[in-house]
């Protein structure tokens, strides 16, 4: 099977009109395997690449060298510490050895790109947002068309594949399609190793990229020049935008940055062009976006816990009750938390940024007391209830254990048959103390410490009569007539 790079050049090859012969010779490859991956590009083959503790920083790290290419070693170590950082000073150094450069003074030639032909990417922080006792990390994501200026931001609470993709589909819409290639920088979400001009891209950036026709480029290391139209557009950001500005959440900052954009950054006069960029715009043609685009939302498998909800980014989401139990397919975005059985979609929740929070479907609770009171309603259940408040509890904690109930309660009948109404009561206490619900647990209880009532099987008679139990009569009620007899 091959490398997610090859497969992205055989489409890119074929895109350029090349046959499957051409690309085979280009490549190196037989033409069975250019016309199968052709086919079907989605084959993927499973790698596992070491990881190491500073992997999750070295975005941090690469921020803190471009602001303060000299801050000594022992300076960023105390920064990742803060940060969560748990791995060593080695590793740390043997990073930097190979990524400090001391900054020069270098001349640059202005590369101007044909219409349509350039975009560039680069995400910017912008400190934070609370929500309640929360604080969620702003970041703005921002790309720009080499060609006219024109400029495109969205505001997320991560960097991480997922958002990257949603970011670039929704700016994408926003252009109206895509162009022949896209600058990034060094991200992981990108580019995950680099050995001089040698890239290996990211797999899950490439399989996005693949269907859309886009060509990824990445800027070489400490070269934010190469997508200096983009970096201008985030300090812009900074200082037009971002002052003076009162966000109360994030739907509030995408609401407030697309004003900015329709009304002040994309029809100004820009100071290197000379032209407002929405009319520059109207002479690039970008490649029209597929029909079917792809589903760029964050999407983890998840349990429904007996509390029939699920757990995800710190808060709990409900579903159906009858799902308890099972995994079903989370998928979220910015604004929604969509949950599905399948194909079937179960759940639809508004996204929430604070944490430890119960989102509740108000159906949902309606079904749970719905199920509960059907099965109350059940003969042998209510036979089961009247023998006290120890089994009625013992009941409620069988459904609370998401134990299979009519299952349970038809055995729990059965050894009162067996032992006695006092003896049974006796183990279910037990239980209770001891946590542990189910039949299986009662029965071991009898088996070990009671002796049954009787040995031999009730006669079977083959009918309804079979199944017919009586209820305990309550003995307090003959004793307050007798009493009340005596005292008359």
């Amino acid at each position: 099977m091959l490398e997610r790079r090859l497969v992205f050049e055989i489409h890119r090859l074929k895109d350029q009109g090349l046959s499957c012969r051409k690309i085979a010779l280009a490549l190196r490859l037989d033409r069975g395997t250019v016309s199968r991956h052709l086919r079907n590009p989605e084959k993927r083959i499973i790698t596992h690449r070491k990881t190491s503790k500073l992997d999750v920083y070295k975005p941090l790290i690469e921020q803190i060298l471009h602001d303060l290419p000299k801050v000594p070693a022992t300076v960023i170590l105390r920064r990742l510490r803060d940060e969560g950082y748990t791995g060593g000073r080695t590793i740390l150094g043997d990073y930097l050895r190979g990524h400090r450069q001391a900054p020069s003074r270098r001349a640059f030639i202005r590369i101007e790109s044909p219409p349509g032909r350039q975009m560039q990417v680069d995400w910017g922080h912008f400190g934070a947002l609370e929500y309640g006792k929360t604080t969620r990390r702003l970041y703005a994501f921002v790309i720009t068309e080499a060609y006219s200026r024109m400029l495109y931001v969205a505001f997320t609470h991560s960097q991480n594949q997922a958002n990257l993709h949603q970011c670039l589909l929704s700016a994408f819409a926003y252009f109206g399609g895509t162009p022949q290639e896209l600058v990034v920088d060094n991200m992981l979400t990108a580019v995950t190793e680099r050995q001089g001009p040698l890239i290996r891209f990211n797999d899950a950036f490439l399989d996005f990229l693949r269907p859309l026709k886009v060509n990824p480029r990445a800027c070489n290391v400490r070269s934010p020049e190469e997508k200096g139209k983009v970096e201008r557009s985030v300090r812009y950001i900074r200082q037009n935008f971002w002052p003076l500005r009162e966000i109360r959440e994030l739907a509030d900052a995408n609401a407030q940055v697309r004003r900015w954009l329709d009304e002040v950054a994309n029809v100004r006069i820009h100071s290197a062009t000379g032209d407002k960029p929405i009319e520059r715009f109207k002479n690039v043609h970008l490649k029209p976006l597929p029909e079917h685009r792809p589903d760029c939302r964050e999407t983890v498998s998840v349990l429904v816990h007996k509390d029939f909800a699920v757990r995800f980014d710190g808060n709990a989401y409900t579903v159906p009750p009858w799902n308890v139990g099972k995994r079903l397919i989370l998928k979220a975005d910015d604004a929604t938390v969509s949950i599905f059985s399948k194909d079937k979609t179960v759940a639809v929740h508004p996204r929430c940024w604070e944490h430890k929070q119960r989102i509740e479907t108000p159906t949902h609770v309606e079904q749970v007391k719905r199920l509960r009171n059907k099965l109350w309603k059940d003969r042998d259940i209510a036979l089961f209830a009247s023998l006290g408040e120890d089994a009625a509890v013992y009941l409620t904690a069988l459904a609370d254990a998401s134990q299979p109930i009519r299952k349970n309660i038809a055995r729990l009948l059965e050894l009162r048959d067996e032992y006695g109404p006092e003896s049974l009561l006796y183990a279910i206490r037990k239980a209770t103390r001891l946590k542990v619900y189910g039949a299986d647990y009662i029965e071991n209880i009898l088996y070990q410490e009671m002796t049954p009532q009787r040995v031999h099987p009730p006669v079977r008679i083959g009918n309804e009569l079979d199944r017919l139990r009586l209820s305990m009569p309550s003995l307090v009620e003959y004793d307050a007539i007798a009493i009340k007899r005596s005292r008359s």
